[in-house]
């Protein structure tokens, strides 16, 4: 079996084949999320604590979390749900996975480091790799470099130098997310002034309707009041 081990810490992986499946039995029937203690594999794991983050088994089907059994599932996945990306809109589609129980058919399974041992493992634990992108919303750039709300962000934004064969090397920066400007500012105040004109018309309209309805009802009053007074005439000059 395959272990594809991450320390998120550092930032860095490592792939381990191990054959032994005595070694391998501390996994056995553990669930993804689990927490395993890896003192069986070796003296170079002693006292580290992996997590099982999940897995492949030999044909590549991929292990589902919540999907309690130790063998293969055909689930309806739709958007939003783990081992399918929909192709359309609203699109669902029966997929076989694997049951996030862990047995002797998986083929690589994948961990992380959630507890540290006492010696350092060549490769994963004794190296730094250094992220290759920065942050990118404006509140996230100030958090790393401790900046006030005065600073200008775009002038501590990370750029990556990219070199071509043949060509110039160059340098790109991510557009940053989320950045006050007088341009937003501007967009903003007519945004409000949008909103209190569209309310104060519907204050106003409500207002001339009201006025418009209460002189309908006057003028149909008036109207029945008159047309009671040429009866109440006409039945008078009748019994006279």
């Amino acid at each position: 079996m395959k272990l594809n081990i991450a320390y998120p810490a550092l930032g860095s992986q490592k792939s381990v084949d191990i054959e032994d499946e005595r070694k391998l039995r501390i996994f056995y029937d553990k669930r993804m999320a689990t927490e395993v203690n890896a003192d069986a594999l070796g003296d170079e794991f002693k006292g580290y604590v992996f997590k099982i983050t999940g897995g492949n088994d030999k044909q590549g089907f991929p292990m589902k979390q919540g999907v309690l059994r130790a063998g293969r599932a055909s689930l309806l996945l739709s958007k939003g749900h783990s081992c399918y990306r929909p192709r359309r809109t609203g699109e669902r589609k029966r997929k076989t996975v694997r049951g996030c129980i862990v047995g002797p058919d998986i083929s690589a399974l994948s961990l992380v480091v959630v507890k540290q041992g006492e010696s350092s493992i060549p490769g994963l634990t004794d190296v730094n790799v250094p992220k290759r992108l920065g942050p990118k919303r404006a509140s996230k750039i100030r958090k790393l470099f401790s900046l006030s709300k005065e600073d200008d962000v775009r002038k501590y934004v990370i750029r990556r130098e990219i070199t071509k064969e043949g060509k110039k090397p160059y340098t790109k920066a991510p557009k940053i997310q989320r950045l006050v400007t007088p341009l937003t500012l501007q967009r903003k105040r007519h945004r409000i002034a949008e909103k209190r004109k569209a309310a104060k018309a519907s204050r106003e309209a409500a207002a001339d309707y009201a006025k418009l309805l209460a002189q309908r009802v006057k003028e149909r009053k008036e109207k029945r009041a008159e047309v009671r007074k040429r009866l109440s005439s006409v039945r008078k000059s009748a019994t006279a």
